[in-house]
């Protein structure tokens, strides 16, 4: 809490604020340095008096006035203050912390009340020592400034914790160590200003005084004062002007200027305001912490220059001393020269450090002083105060992030010797500005036993050659686009292993990889044939579990046969030789489907008209070991923030009332897919939409309301047909909870369908749809949707598709095709 020190003293003073107020321009001063940096302006100078004249010659020198419109009273809520004006060009002086203030227009009186509550002359002004903006004092004088009560409780915790020494409220100048504490004053006494302030006399006499540290347990155990409203001093703030910015009492409200205004709950902007402020302490601390990983890396750069700086002063002797006696004199020269590089790179970059350091200090100090107010329970003086830390949280941060984390200065000397030139030649010895050229990397190795292929991803694995002295600044991974085409670059990064997602199944890629450094890059890598999974398709069949595919002990024809049954596919009984020695049997769905748990035998029944060689059945196999599909989970990157992901990215719901649009992490470019959401929760009728859609589509409204996406929304009686905000084919039909949306893509036939419960919904909704897909959905809070892992129905699941559209994902970054 050290940093946060200075965010606790008196631009004026120096020393802790004691009664701090809060000027128009949101900075703050002791009530006591308040008065002493007062100027009386003279009548003629008022802003009555200048209105009534119209002209004539001032005495006086003004700041610009436009400055002052900064704070007007539409804009700042402080009108009521008075007006800006500029102070006088009287002799300024310094503040301990080097903050310019104007001297005291008058002494402050000798009495035992405060000096702040001791009548202000008229036509006063005060300056603020901070941003030297003036404004004219009104009838109220300092009274019109609110107390920030929120900043003297900050100091008294801050003083507690540091145990420090309590000093008297009342001294003029360097305050002394208090030596008492009124009860009844709440004032901290030395012994002087005791004797000439608060005298045991008259009423006094009956004040308790207590030793300090008995005071201030007294005065944290009381409870805080409550803030009074500035206008209405027995009022307290109840609610919060929303033009303003400042809260305000009833009073305020009936009869004064914020009549007219917006107004909210005092208690609801109150914890607005700190949800704000966190979250903008959140992006600070952040900043924060890459600073003090930059200081980290700076200093290490000094120890790096200096280890740099002595290898090339080697290097340089050794050179030298190669030429004798001829070389000689010349070597002090360049010795010289590389020390007057070390030191220059030294300078800049404890420069750096410096100023770095003393930014960091202020950013951490405002960041603990913003966590002390965020700890206060009054939402009246948070509130007087928070708009103002909030700007200059974000100040900081923005300040932060405009090159600040940037080292001015390289480690290595760019200067190499150049010992070529002849004996006579060595007068005109000189550093070459630029190294030579380094060579360029050593060609990658691809670790083939790290490679692999799964459904259809893939993970390339590559290293340096073992003996290479070249160091690579990078690599760039290569892919062709699965049909023997052109290679794209799919990675640029220091990284040595990237897993590139949504290739197409069953498909044969080319890849290849290089390195790359300031000199240029190396050749390629040998290229690295992949083969991605083959995609099986997976529907439902119904009572009984997903249609599946079963292993046959044997060698069978290939055969298709028609079943009498309504699906969204064609229901057929499929025998597809996969490789010798087994074949995949293809059960969609039959009359037998609740006999699939005993034997394959069922399939002889009669009506099946289908008879395989003569070699027996097989046993029923574990379907799910030998099931290998395509899935999709939803994509929280390109989804809209206020979607709400759940159970591993499979299940989606919203937080808002609106429409919001989230997107599943596989596209599609050609093949048959299809996949089925499930209802999760559905509350009070909403019109959830479910299609597809390119990656770039409209996230915060309606899927389909846009030229990006196709659609069908469906409330609890009827359904609708939607792109580019036209609605067409009205069909009768809703969903309710546990309901399953069925969308069957086919790129070969350009269509889009769409089934609720297993059933189609309308006629075809799309046709010439072509181009790269992605499912999607759009829906609000009231309703949850859940996609499962066997959840895509897919000929070829698509992945590296052509230039614009996206291609493929690695995991790693790497550059966007264009």
């Amino acid at each position: 809490m050290e940093e946060m020190e200075e965010e606790l003293k008196c631009p004026v003073c120096g020393s802790f604020y004691r009664e701090p107020i809060i000027l128009p321009c949101s900075h703050n001063l002791c009530q006591a340095c308040a008065r002493n940096i007062l100027v009386q302006t003279p009548e003629s100078e008022s802003p009555q008096s200048r209105r009534a004249s119209g002209s004539g010659v001032s005495d006086y020198d003004y700041l610009d006035l436009d400055k002052m419109s900064l704070y007007s009273e539409a804009d700042s809520g402080y009108g009521s203050y008075g007006g800006f004006a500029s102070a006088p060009t009287t002799p300024c002086q310094k503040s301990p912390n080097g903050v310019r203030v104007f001297p005291p227009a008058m002494p402050p009186p000798a009495t035992h009340l405060s000096p702040a509550l001791a009548p202000v002359p008229r036509n006063s002004c005060i300056t603020c020592p901070q941003c030297h903006r003036s404004l004219i004092l009104d009838d109220r004088g300092l009274r019109g400034f609110p107390k920030n009560r929120v900043l003297e409780g900050v100091i008294d915790r801050y003083q507690q914790s540091k145990a420090a020494a309590l000093k008297c409220q009342l001294c003029e100048k360097a305050p002394k160590e208090a030596t008492v504490m009124c009860e009844q004053c709440d004032v901290f006494y030395c012994d002087p200003c005791r004797l000439r302030c608060h005298p045991p006399r008259g009423p006094l006499a009956k004040h308790r005084l207590v030793p300090p540290a008995q005071g201030r347990v007294s005065r944290r155990l009381s409870p805080r004062k409550v803030s009074t409203c500035t206008d209405h001093e027995l009022e307290n703030h109840s609610m919060y002007c929303v033009q303003c910015k400042m809260p305000v009492c009833y009073q305020c409200l009936e009869e004064g200027k914020h009549s007219s205004h917006e107004v909210k709950a005092l208690g609801a902007m109150w914890k607005l305001h700190k949800s704000q402020l966190s979250q903008a302490l959140n992006g600070l601390s952040d900043r924060a912490k890459e600073a003090k990983e930059f200081l980290v890396q700076l200093r290490n750069m000094v120890q790096q220059i200096q280890e740099n700086s002595v290898e090339f002063e080697a290097c340089l002797v050794a050179q030298c001393d190669a030429l004798i006696d001829a070389l000689n004199r010349r070597k002090a020269q360049l010795l010289a020269r590389v020390n007057k590089e070390h030191e220059h790179k030294l300078k800049v970059v404890r420069d750096q450090i410096s100023h770095c350091t003393v930014k960091l200090r202020q950013t951490t100090g405002l960041m603990e002083y913003c966590l002390e107010v965020i700890k206060e329970n009054d939402p009246s003086g948070f509130l007087q105060i928070s708009d103002a830390l909030i700007r200059r949280v974000h100040l900081t941060e923005d300040q932060w992030g405009k090159g600040t984390l940037t080292p001015r200065m390289t480690t290595d000397f760019d200067l190499s010797l150049d010992n070529s030139p002849l004996l006579q030649s060595i007068h005109q010895l000189d550093f070459v500005q630029v190294k030579a050229s380094s060579p360029v990397p050593a060609t990658p190795i691809l670790q083939l036993e790290e490679c692999c292929t799964h459904n259809n991803s893939a993970t390339l694995s590559w290293k340096q050659p073992p003996l290479s002295t070249v160091a690579a600044e990078g690599y760039i991974l290569e892919l062709d686009d699965g049909s023997g085409g052109q290679f794209r670059e799919v990675y640029v990064g220091k990284e040595t292993m990237c897993t590139v997602d949504g290739l197409h199944f069953n498909s044969t890629y080319n890849a290849r990889v290089k390195a790359f450094n300031k000199t240029g890059v190396s050749p390629y890598s040998k290229t690295l044939v992949l083969q991605t999974s083959e995609a099986i398709v997976a529907h439902e069949i119904k009572p009984m579990m997903r249609y599946l595919w079963l292993t046959l002990p044997f060698p069978v024809p290939s055969e298709r046969l028609p079943l009498r049954r309504m699906s969204p596919f064609s229901s057929t009984l499929n025998l597809q030789p996969s490789f010798p020695g087994r074949s995949y049997f293809d059960f969609r769905s039959s009359p037998h489907q609740l006999s699939l748990h005993s034997s394959l035998q069922s399939l002889n029944a009669p009506g099946c008209n289908f008879e395989t060689q003569s070699a027996p059945y097989s046993q029923l196999v574990d379907i799910k070991k030998l099931l290998a599909v395509a899935w999709f989970a939803f994509d929280p990157g390109s989804a809209h923030s206020d979607i709400i992901f759940s159970n591993d990215n499979l299940t989606v719901t919203c937080s808002s009332y609106d429409d919001r649009v989230v997107l599943g992490k596989t596209g599609f470019s050609k093949g048959v897919h299809y996949w089925e959401l499930t209802i999760d929760r559905y509350d009070n009728h909403p019109d959830p939409a479910f299609g597809v859609a390119r990656i770039d589509v409209m996230k915060d409204v309606m899927l389909g309301k846009d030229d990006k996406a196709w659609a069908m929304y469906v409330d609890n009686n009827r359904s609708w047909f939607m792109h580019n905000n036209s609605h067409t084919n009205r069909t009768e039909g809703g969903i309710t909870k546990g309901a399953t949306i069925g969308v069957l893509l086919d790129l070969n036939r350009k269509t889009l369908t769409f089934f609720i419960n297993d059933e189609q919904q309308g006629p075809i909704a799309f046709e010439n749809v072509e181009g790269l897909f992605f499912p999607a959905v759009s829906l609000n809070r009231n309703v949850q949707v859940s996609t499962e892992p066997l959840g895509v129905r897919a000929n070829k699941c698509p992945g590296f598709f052509k230039p614009g559209n996206l291609p493929c994902k690695p995991r790693k970054t790497y550059p966007q095709l264009e």
